[in-house]
C-alpha cells in the first residue's frame, strides 16, 4: 500500500508492514507513478493539486489531512466512499497562543500603539494613569467576560489561559454542559449572552450550518466596546457587517486570522480601520504531533479498526 506524503511538512510515521511512502509536490499536479496510492495525507496543497488528486487518484481510499478543518479536501470532489479524517488536536496549542495574543493586543490597543509608534508619536492617551475598572471599554483580562463560540480542542486550551489572567470564559456549543472545568451553553442561549460580553471568539468550522453565522444580527447585540476574534474559519464571519459595525461606532474592534477570501484583497475597509487587527492565517501552520497521529491511523486502517478524527460526509 502505499501513501503520499506532502513535501510541506517533515513527517515520520511509523510504518504498518507492507506500508511505502513516497513524498509529492504539493503545488503541482500528481506524477504518473504515484497515482497507484491508496492513502493521501494532505497539508498545505493548493486548490488545483486537490482537484488534481479527486481526480486521478483512482484506487484512494482515504484522505488525512493535517488541518483541523476538512472543508479543502471535502470541496475538492473526493469520490463519497473516501473515507477522510482531520487534523483535529494537531493545532490546539498554536491556535490557542496566537488567539491569546489577539486577544491581549486588542485589549492593550497594541494596532494603536504600533500605529503611533511608526508615526513618531507618543501616544500619551493610551499610557499614564489609567481607570482601574471602566465599563464601557475592554482594556483588560481581568473580570472580562469571553465566549467561545466553537468549544473544541483548540477552546480547552485557550480557556484556562484566558481565565488564568482573570477572564470569566463561557463555551458555545452543541451541547450544554461543563466541558474541561468551564460553562458551555448552546446557540439558543447566545443572544441572551451577547450583551454582557466583552469579547466574542469565533472558533467554527467552515460547514453549510456555519456560513455567515457571525452577522449583523450577531454583532448588533454585543455592547459598543466589544471586540471580535475569529481564528476559525473566514466563511463564518459576514465582513461586510463586522464592518459597518466596526465604523460606525457599534462595535469596539476586530481581530481576525481568517478571511473569506484569503490573501485579503487589497481593496478591503479592513486594512484600513484602526481598530481591526489582521493576521495572515498564521495561527496554526504547525501540526504539532501529525507523524503521531498518522502512525495511528495507518496502524487502524491496515487493521480495519476505527480511525480518529473520522469527518461525517
Amino acid at each position: 500500500m502505499k501513501v503520499l506524503l506532502p513535501d510541506t511538512v517533515e513527517l515520520d510515521p511509523k510504518l504498518p508492514a507492507g506500508v511505502q511512502t513516497a513524498v509529492y509536490d504539493t503545488r503541482r499536479p500528481l506524477p504518473e507513478e504515484h497515482l497507484d496510492a491508496e492513502v493521501l495525507v494532505v497539508w498545505g496543497n493548493t486548490r488545483e493539486n486537490l482537484t488534481d488528486a479527486a481526480e486521478r487518484l483512482e484506487r484512494v481510499r482515504w484522505v488525512q489531512t493535517l488541518a483541523a478543518g476538512p472543508d479543502a479536501v471535502l470541496a475538492a470532489g473526493f469520490a463519497p466512499d473516501v473515507l477522510v479524517t482531520a487534523g483535529l488536536g494537531l493545532h490546539d496549542q498554536t491556535v490557542a497562543e496566537h488567539t491569546l495574543a489577539l486577544v491581549l493586543a486588542g485589549a492593550r490597543r497594541l494596532n494603536l500603539l504600533i500605529r503611533a509608534q511608526i508615526g513618531h508619536r507618543w501616544a500619551g492617551e493610551l499610557g499614564g494613569l489609567q481607570p482601574v475598572r471602566d465599563a464601557g471599554s475592554f482594556r483588560t483580562l481581568r473580570e472580562a467576560n469571553v465566549l467561545i463560540w466553537g468549544f473544541g480542542g483548540i477552546a480547552a486550551t485557550l480557556a484556562p489561559l484566558l481565565a488564568a489572567l482573570g477572564a470569566h470564559v463561557t463555551g458555545v456549543a452543541r451541547h450544554a454542559g461543563t466541558r474541561h472545568g468551564f460553562p458551555v451553553v448552546t446557540g439558543a442561549d447566545l443572544p441572551g449572552l451577547l450583551p454582557s460580553t466583552d469579547v466574542l471568539i469565533n472558533i467554527l468550522p467552515a460547514t453549510p450550518e456555519t456560513a455567515g453565522v457571525l452577522n449583523a444580527a450577531i454583532l448588533d447585540r454585543l455592547p459598543a466596546h466589544a471586540w471580535v476574534v475569529n481564528v476559525g474559519r473566514g466563511t463564518t464571519l459576514d465582513e461586510n457587517a463586522l464592518l459597518t459595525a466596526i465604523r460606525s461606532g457599534r462595535l469596539g474592534g476586530a481581530a481576525l486570522d481568517v478571511f473569506d477570501t484569503e490573501p485579503l484583497p487589497a481593496d478591503s475597509g479592513l486594512w484600513d480601520e484602526p481598530n481591526v487587527i489582521i493576521s495572515p492565517h498564521a495561527a496554526g501552520g504547525r501540526p504539532l504531533g501529525a507523524s503521531d497521529l498518522l502512525t495511528e491511523n495507518l496502524a487502524a486502517f491496515v487493521a480495519g479498526t476505527p480511525l480518529r478524527n473520522v469527518v461525517s460526509r
